[in-house]
């Protein structure tokens, strides 16, 4: 995984970076909704590193909006081809390298724009090949307003953005864009990992942490150093309430903290999973790690909607919920992935939620 100065080098605007088009990309799909506005579900995909495919339902809700996701497998092939992005203040420009073809016509490069996808084909020598194909950007463009033009060995595109206020780190959602994008739109607010792994917990956290450059904080590590025994003797000694009641103790000395990514503890014992143990885990961003059985997106989206309307569960009070097909491992980055792309579109919905968590750390 790249180290945070690395990306700080690869995604910095001024400097034009030439990056190149991964060989393959694989989708993940979103279903957003907002319950206030009921505007019904809309899509969109973005290119991951991995073979994985996640599946995410929102439903706004006060004081912020939930998202879940699944994952299922998938493939995709991109051909791979160097390019330049620049942020601008309205607009990105991305400068497409075309390594000798010949354009004869201005009818053969072919560029299709929708408010979260972008094909470009170029037509030589009576071939079409596709530059760059991604079904998903890095946020919404104005597609009506894109503009192109042949800049000696360059195709140059411009795009118009859609939320001029938002920086882009790359034309692409990725995991390194992301890292580099949403630390600046977070201010400082902490996220806490729960579900019903430890586990998973703890390895997607870390993954975050890294990523964002935040301090990782486990609870399950601090509870076993004060209790000065295994969270498991724990339990058999004093039973799983004095463990969830611990953690609760702890997750109110980390509530003061700003930029730390807290695995909390999963499972019965766990603070977590109480409904009158979360008021202090709203002082940051919540994201429910959530195993399922489901194999489609269709019945992942049931479930969720299940799973909130029936409450029974605490993690339900979570502000992201990442439905899980199975777990590996060597996937927890791009489950990180998909807790960040939520995270991102969850803030963009209501850019004032950080500074509502600020106003829930303040001592009262």
């Amino acid at each position: 995984m790249a180290t945070c100065s690395t990306l700080n080098c690869c995604f910095n605007p001024l400097q034009n970076p030439i990056k190149t088009l991964p060989s393959k990309q694989d989708s993940i799909i979103f279903f957003f909704k907002n319950k206030n506005k009921n505007k019904g579900f809309s899509s969109s995909s973005f290119s991951t590193s991995s073979k994985s495919k996640f599946v995410l339902i929102s439903n706004k809700k006060l004081p912020s909006s939930r998202i879940f996701c699944k994952t299922i497998s998938t493939d995709t092939t991109v051909n791979t081809t160097n390019y330049e992005f620049t942020d601008g203040v309205s607009e990105i420009e991305l400068r497409l390298y075309l390594k000798g073809r010949e354009v004869e016509d201005s009818r053969d490069v072919f560029v299709e724009a929708d408010g979260t996808s972008l094909i470009i084909k170029l037509k030589s020598s009576g071939l079409v090949t596709t530059l760059l194909e991604t079904n998903h950007l890095y946020d919404k463009i104005k597609p009506a307003e894109t503009i192109w033009y042949i800049d000696e060995d360059q195709l140059v595109i411009n795009l118009k953005k859609y939320d001029p206020e938002l920086k882009w780190p790359d034309i692409m959602e990725t995991w390194e864009s992301l890292t580099v994008g949403v630390v600046p739109i977070l201010k400082g607010s902490s996220l806490y990992i729960v579900g019903e792994s430890t586990e998973i917990n703890q390895k997607v956290a870390k993954e975050l942490a890294v990523g964002l450059g935040y301090t990782p904080l486990n609870t399950s590590e601090l509870l076993e150093a004060y209790g000065k025994q295994s969270i498991d003797s724990w339990v058999i000694a004093e039973g799983g309430d004095s463990v969830a009641e611990a953690e609760g103790v702890i997750l109110e000395s980390l509530s003061s903290h700003v930029r730390a990514v807290v695995a909390t503890l999963g499972g019965q014992h766990g603070a977590a999973s109480k409904d009158d143990k979360w008021r202090h885990l709203y002082s940051g961003f919540t994201i429910w790690l959530s195993q399922s059985d489901t194999d489609d997106e269709d019945s992942a989206k049931e479930e969720a909607r299940l799973q909130i309307k029936d409450g029974s569960k605490a993690y339900t009070n979570a502000d992201v919920v990442v439905k899980l097909g199975g777990w590996d491992p060597n996937l927890s980055q791009t489950v990180a992935q998909a807790c960040l792309s939520a995270i991102k579109r969850l803030i963009l919905s209501d850019k004032k939620l950080p500074e509502s968590l600020y106003q829930v750390r303040m001592p009262r």
